[in-house]
């Protein structure tokens, strides 16, 4: 019996039901897109490493320094002459060197083709045609002035075979003869230029260097091929098999893509847990209006258990039909993704029973643990309750609610602020936990918090609206605990929302008084992508009239005093004035092996002026560099700086990370006659302060962006539910509306009062919502001023903006039960029980 009375109240209130599971399909989306994006490009990478290397039984590199670090710590090329002597060794077919690095080439259009800002990379590479690639068109390089490309690249930058093209590495830009085309299907948007051995090492790496040696085996097995190359390689080799080989390399896509499912799946539980404040509410209000309805099913013989197993089966319809259209906009959401991933996306979506499956369980497992306490209080109903024409479910007193939510509040900013702290282990836990506790603590004080707000914010419509505006704010106050449920639901994504654009706009502060505070050079020369600058690039800079220094700037990572680590190393004087270090002690001669050291790394390890600092290098070797001078904190620079003459020691192909120009004048002039300089190095960039700082605001506001179109799923599912709640509250009110219009209040004056009392519920919602951003965003800066955001910042303009849209999606969600209640025919409303 009682399922054919679920059946029949899901038939009866299909339009509030529907509402509801939008809520569920939009979280549901989320999870499903995130999961089966994450999958299909997991297997596009496992199809890819079951392709690459397949020959591959013995690869031989140079040991890393450290172990677990990246490449940067990779250390040194291997010897030509490993090359020979594996070849004297039984088992070994057919050994090769492989060249690779940084490459890339100029379209017509005189831009480097690709996406070295933040898109796949670009590889150089020597061409030994027994790889991983094929050719498409033409033959292989040749000679020191052919090159090859991947058949992609040449189409986006409208290259032929034939052409004359320019190429960018590590050294001087070249021009060079494109004799052939390879097939990209292996590449997953990278780009490749390859080169003849010869020429692959002289402009990648060094002639007579190999960046690994790879073989095939004539007959041992991987394990017992790997043990004898073992025996004849120098001090600083190592060999493994190629098992070994693949699997590091999918174990570090793998890393990678489980980061990026782990970020995702985060936004998608913000949308998950905004919507389980939106189907709370709805069966709250459905169990509110049926109360008769469901005490004569108690009257009539009905048990607690029952009612409850009715309106929790109400619940898992509810959940199954939302997870499933969830599922299939989840696919759409995927394909959308793969989009944004170009050519790394091509290879269609992959169908798992992961995302099923989680699907299913995330909607009716949180659709029915959001209805279940509706439920409980559905079951609470007495039966002779279906005697009375004003039956009403019971409220609680406040009392317990403000106690437990004061309690959570606090709770959770403590939480938070253990997390800020720093003080070992993931912060993200209590951080998160933190979070949770305070929304859900702030969402119970919201009832209480409603009615002062509320009055402020009716005030003008009451004063400037008349009846309706009156009538709004009364609605509005009517029902606290309905109000602020459904504006909790607004509060939370506007919460986050405001707390990355507090700290998008606080990034940008610090970052500007970073520069004007640090940043004394004239011009700063980069590379816009991978690379760094190329070698020469210095020397053009410094021949342009009126510059009077053009410094290289190094990065690299070492072991100092047995601590992995990354240092800068550069001319110590010309840095020292150009980042406007302040010495604090001894100077900025760093000498032929010195090394410099702020202050809190000074005071860490007792360093002062004239210690002796072992350094490992990434060739392995450790030297003694001697402290030459204290700074004071400086984030441009960082906690080292080491001398340039000491790196280029250890350091087989240096990699310029930037130029430091000193000018005579800083005019248009000048740089224009820089950039000029440096007209066949497309990559580079030159810039002054300002220009440094709008590069930093472009990069904070594409991160700001990112996170803020995130975080707008939870905003849609919020704005659902304010109409959920007001077509609930039409149908709650019919009989009031019937007798309304009886007494004179006009069909517009009626549906200006439904969406008054809209855009009353959202700004309060957004208020509330910004409110917590702005405390979130406040902690954030102070637990993370000493990295550097050290200006606190708020965007009122945003703000603003953000409280007006909150109004706009007040005015939207009101139309159709606005609508619907002007359409009512007054006679049948006023005669509504």
């Amino acid at each position: 019996m009682m399922g054919k009375v679920t059946l029949r109240n899901l038939a009866a209130h299909k339009i509030r039901l529907v509402l509801t599971a939008v809520a569920v399909i939009l979280g549901v989306a989320f999870v499903a897109g995130t999961l089966i994006f994450t999958d299909s490009m997991n297997k596009q990478f496992d199809d890819l490493f079951s392709r690459v290397g397949t020959n591959v039984a013995v690869d031989v590199r140079a040991k890393k320094v450290i172990d677990g670090d990246d490449d940067g710590m990779a250390a040194q090329p291997v010897p030509a002459t490993v090359l020979k002597a594996l070849e004297g060794v039984d088992g070994v077919k057919d050994p090769k060197g492989n060249v690779t690095g940084y490459a890339a080439v100029v379209g017509k259009d005189g831009k480097v083709v690709g996406t070295p800002q933040n898109g796949p990379p670009q590889i150089g590479a020597n061409w030994t045609g027994t790889g991983t690639y094929d050719l498409a068109s033409g033959r292989a390089p040749q000679g020191p002035g052919e090159v090859i490309v991947d058949d992609r690249t040449a189409e986006k930058g409208k290259l032929n075979v034939g052409d004359t093209v320019q190429v960018l590495t590590a050294g001087p830009p070249q021009r060079m003869r494109l004799v052939g085309l390879v097939d990209a299907g292996n590449l997953m948007g990278a780009t490749l230029t390859a080169f003849d051995t010869a020429t692959a090492q002289r402009l990648m790496l060094k002639p007579g260097y190999f960046s690994d040696i790879e073989m095939g085996s004539a007959g041992p097995s991987q394990a017992e091929l790997r043990d004898r190359v073992a025996k004849v390689l120098p001090a600083g080799m190592e060999a493994v098999t190629g098992e070994k080989l693949r699997e590091e390399a999918k174990s570090d896509i793998a890393a990678m893509m489980n980061f990026f499912r782990t970020f995702l799946l985060v936004f998608a539980l913000i949308s998950i847990f905004v919507g389980a404040f939106i189907i709370f509410n709805t069966f709250s209000m459905l169990v509110a209006q049926r109360t008769r309805e469901l005490a004569l099913l108690r009257a009539v013989g009905a048990a607690r258990a029952q009612v409850t197993r009715a309106v929790i089966g109400e619940a898992v319809a509810v959940g199954i039909v939302g997870s499933t259209l969830g599922l299939a906009v989840g696919a759409g959401l995927a394909t959308m993704l793969q989009s944004q991933v170009g050519d790394a996306g091509d290879g269609g979506l992959t169908f798992t029973a992961t995302p099923v499956i989680w699907s299913y369980v995330v909607g009716i497992v949180v659709t029915v643990v959001s209805a279940y306490f509706p439920a409980r209080r559905a079951a609470k109903i007495p039966p002779v309750a279906a005697m009375r024409d004003d039956v009403a479910l019971p409220q609680r007193s406040m009392r317990i609610r403000i106690a437990l939510g004061s309690l959570l509040t606090l709770a959770g900013a403590g939480l938070i602020g253990v997390g800020l702290a720093g003080n070992g282990g993931n912060p993200v836990i209590p951080v998160g936990a933190g979070a949770f506790a305070v929304f859900i603590g702030v969402a119970m004080l919201a009832p209480v918090i409603s009615v002062p707000v509320l009055r402020v914010l009716g005030a003008p419509a009451a004063r400037l609206m008349g009846s309706p505006g009156r009538l709004a704010r009364q609605n509005a106050l009517r029902n606290p605990r309905r109000t602020a449920a459904t504006a909790a639901a607004l509060m939370i994504g506007l919460a986050l929302i405001t707390t990355v654009n507090v700290l998008g706009a606080t990034m940008r502060a610090s970052i500007d008084d970073q520069i004007d505070a640090q940043f004394g050079a004239d011009y700063l020369v980069a590379s816009e992508g991978m690379g760094g600058v190329a070698a020469g690039a210095a020397e053009r800079i410094q021949a342009v009239p009126g510059v009077t220094a053009a410094s290289p700037a190094y990065e690299g990572d070492a072991k100092i005093a047995g601590k992995k680590t990354w240092y800068m190393a550069a001319d110590g004087a010309v840095i020292a004035k150009a980042a406007k270090l302040k010495i604090v002690s001894g100077g900025s001669d760093l000498g032929n092996a010195g090394i410099m050291v702020n202050e809190d790394t000074a005071k860490d390890n007792g360093w002062k002026v004239g210690s002796a600092v072992p350094v490992q290098f990434t060739d392995g070797k450790t030297e003694q560099l001697t402290v030459t001078g204290v700074y004071a904190r400086s984030d441009l620079i960082g906690p080292r700086l080491v001398s340039t003459q000491a790196y280029l020691r250890h350091t087989l192909n240096p990699s310029v990370d930037a130029v430091v120009v000193d000018a005579a004048a800083t005019t248009a002039a000048t740089k224009t006659a820089i950039e000029t300089a440096l007209k066949d190095y497309p990559n580079l960039k030159v810039s002054d302060q300002s220009a440094l700082k709008e590069d930093a605001r472009k990069q904070v506001d594409g991160f700001v962006t990112f996170l803020t179109i995130l975080l707008i799923m939870s905003v849609i599912i919020a704005a659902v539910g304010v109409v959920n709640t007001l077509a609930l509250s039409v149908i709650e009110r019919t009989r009031e509306i019937g007798l309304l219009r009886a007494i004179g209040i006009s069909r517009r004056q009626l549906r200006r009062m439904i969406r008054l009392e809209s855009i009353m519920i959202a700004v309060f919602g957004a208020v509330l919502g910004m409110g917590i951003g702005v405390a979130f965003g406040a902690a954030l800066q102070n637990a993370l001023a000493e990295d550097g955001l050290g200006v606190l910042a708020i965007p009122y303009g945003t703000l603003a903006v953000y409280l007006v849209v909150a109004a706009v999606i007040g005015v939207l969600a009101a139309l159709w039960p606005a609508w619907r209640a002007g359409r009512m025919d007054v006679l049948k409303a006023i005669a509504t029980e």
